[in-house]
C-alpha cells in the first residue's frame, strides 16, 4: 500500500522519460468578469485588426507562428475614470495555425532563410492535440486560447479623464487566467494601449505588447505526440537544443466601443447556446465546432483528462 500511494503522485509529476511536470489545472473555457464599475464601457475587438503570434527559439532553430485575424474575438470593460477596474476577455482559435522555421546546421552558425514546413506543421497539431485524427468534441476544446483579464496594475496612468488629446496613452501590467490545451495558469503581461477620444469621451483603444507573453509548453501538457492521446517517445528535454520549450505570445488588436456594456462573449467550448448579440458591433455566435465568436450563459467546465497523465508512450515520433 505504501510503494502505491508513493507511485501515485509520482505518475502524476513525470512524463514519459522521467521529465518533472507542473501541469497546470485543466479548465475547458473561461469566463469574463462582470464590470467591476458602474462607469464601465463595453469595447468589442476588430477581428481584422487583430495579430497574434508566438515564437519559439532554440540554437539550432527559430519558429515563428501565426493565426489568421479573424481568429480573434473579445471585449474588455473599461471605466475611463478608473482603469484599475478592467476586465475582459479574449478568444483565439488555432485551427488554421501556421508554422514557419529558420535552421542552422550547428549552434553559431548562420541561419537559413524562413520556410514553411508540413511535416512541422503537421506536428505541431499532433502536439496541441489539434490533428485531423482528434474527435470533434476535443478538437473545438484543444484549439481554444483564451485570456481572461482579472487585475491590472502598473499603470502609468489611472484617470484617462485627466490626460488631455485626442489619442491618450497607457502602459500597465495585465494579469488573469491563461487558457491553452484545457489547461489554465496565472499569467501576467506588460501591455499599451491607445485610447481615442473624441471630445471627452473614448471611442476605441489599440492594445499592443510591449513584452512576450512566455508560455511553457510543459505546463500545459503541450508535447511530442504522433497523434490524438499518443505520446510520443521523444520527449522535449530528448529533443532539446534543436527545440525549444517555451514560446513568447505576442498580440495585437483594436477594439470599438459598443452600444452597452452587458458582457456577450463566453468560451463556445462548453457548447453554451448562442446568444443575440445586442448592439451591432458584436457578430452572432456560430455554432459550437467552430471558431468561438461569442456566446451567453456561463456553463460549469467538466475536467478533462490529459494523456500525459495515463497515456504510455507510442513508439517512435
Amino acid at each position: 500500500m505504501r510503494v502505491l500511494l508513493f507511485a501515485l503522485p509520482c505518475s502524476l509529476l513525470l512524463a514519459c522519460g522521467g521529465e518533472p511536470v507542473q501541469l497546470a489545472p485543466q479548465a475547458e473555457k473561461l469566463t469574463i468578469e462582470a464590470p467591476k464599475s458602474k462607469g464601465a464601457q463595453r469595447f468589442t475587438i476588430d477581428p481584422a485588426t487583430t495579430e497574434l503570434g508566438f515564437a519559439m527559439e532554440a540554437p539550432v532553430e527559430k519558429i515563428r507562428g501565426r493565426v489568421p485575424p479573424a481568429a480573434m474575438t473579445g471585449e474588455i470593460f473599461v471605466d475611463p475614470t478608473d482603469l484599475t477596474k478592467t476586465t475582459g476577455l479574449v478568444h483565439v482559435d488555432l485551427r488554421e495555425l501556421e508554422l514557419f522555421q529558420r535552421t542552422t546546421t550547428a549552434e553559431g552558425t548562420p541561419f537559413g532563410e524562413e520556410t514553411k514546413n508540413p511535416t512541422q506543421n503537421e506536428h505541431a497539431r499532433q502536439w496541441l492535440e489539434i490533428s485531423p485524427d482528434t474527435p470533434e468534441d476535443q478538437l473545438a476544446k484543444n484549439a481554444l486560447i483564451e485570456f481572461s483579464l482579472q487585475k491590472v496594475s502598473d499603470l502609468s496612468a489611472a484617470d484617462l479623464t485627466k490626460l488631455s488629446g485626442a489619442q491618450r496613452k497607457v502602459t500597465f501590467t495585465a494579469t488573469g487566467d491563461f487558457l491553452l490545451h484545457q489547461r489554465k495558469a496565472s499569467k501576467s503581461v506588460k501591455l499599451e494601449a491607445t485610447f481615442d477620444f473624441t471630445g471627452d469621451a473614448p471611442t476605441g483603444v489599440a492594445v499592443k505588447s510591449l513584452e512576450p507573453l512566455d508560455i511553457g509548453l510543459d505546463e500545459y501538457d503541450v508535447r511530442p505526440r504522433t497523434g490524438f492521446s499518443k505520446l510520443a517517445a521523444k520527449t522535449l528535454q530528448s529533443l532539446s537544443p534543436k527545440v525549444a520549450k517555451a514560446a513568447e505570445v505576442s498580440l495585437t488588436f483594436r477594439a470599438k466601443l459598443a452600444a452597452d456594456a452587458k458582457p456577450t462573449m463566453q468560451s463556445q467550448a462548453a457548447g453554451a447556446a448562442p446568444a443575440t448579440p445586442s448592439d451591432p458591433a458584436v457578430p452572432a455566435a456560430p455554432p459550437a465546432a467552430t471558431p468561438p465568436a461569442g456566446a451567453a450563459a456561463t456553463a460549469p467546465a467538466a475536467a478533462k483528462t490529459s494523456p500525459a497523465d495515463k497515456a504510455p508512450a507510442a513508439k517512435g515520433y
